[in-house]
């Protein structure tokens, strides 16, 4: 099978074009204010003034994406196969979560309740830039999933040959 969506019958095209994305990269420390507003980095900002859209991420954070990403993404899921419960599943937490976002004034947005419960947002968060996404962690969480990754680098390395990489 080669790297297109050939297993769900979707068009290479739709699986590429959801990998078409403005380039987030980086990790910050922020603190989110009493009334649960976020600042966003500076340098995240210009790509974000069309609006976002912030939803439950996979590992118990948020993503937070562009609007033309989160139409590609949104699209995905949508040509997934709704018979198999999994995809269901995974609609509902992707789809379901979601909510459009704009910055104020000052560059921040103001998280949903639902949402910081979800991720367990306290005061410290750390914002963690990934290509076509942003993702929002407790920082507690973030230190030990990154602690993870790099306990298991060379493991996930040798992984990524399954996939093409």
């Amino acid at each position: 099978m080669g790297r297109g969506g050939e297993k769900w019958g979707l068009s290479t095209m739709l699986v590429y074009s959801y990998f078409t994305f403005v380039m987030f990269v980086g990790e910050y420390s922020h603190s989110l204010d009493t009334k649960g507003r976020l600042a966003i980095p500076k340098l995240f900002r210009s790509d974000l003034l069309d609006g976002l859209v912030i939803t439950r991420g996979i590992d118990d954070c948020l993503f937070l994406y562009t609007k033309t990403a989160w139409s590609s993404v949104s699209d995905y899921i949508s040509q997934l196969p709704f018979s198999k419960a999994h995809v269901r599943g995974f609609a509902r937490l992707m789809l379901a979560g979601a909510t459009n976002l704009t910055l104020d004034k000052q560059g921040r947005v103001l998280l949903p309740e639902y949402l910081r419960i979800y991720a367990q947002l306290e005061k410290e968060v750390v914002v963690a830039g990934l290509c076509n996404r942003i993702e929002i962690w407790n920082k507690k969480d973030w230190e030990v999933a990154l602690d993870s990754v790099l306990t298991d680098k060379h493991k996930i390395a040798e992984q990524l040959d399954t996939l093409g990489l």
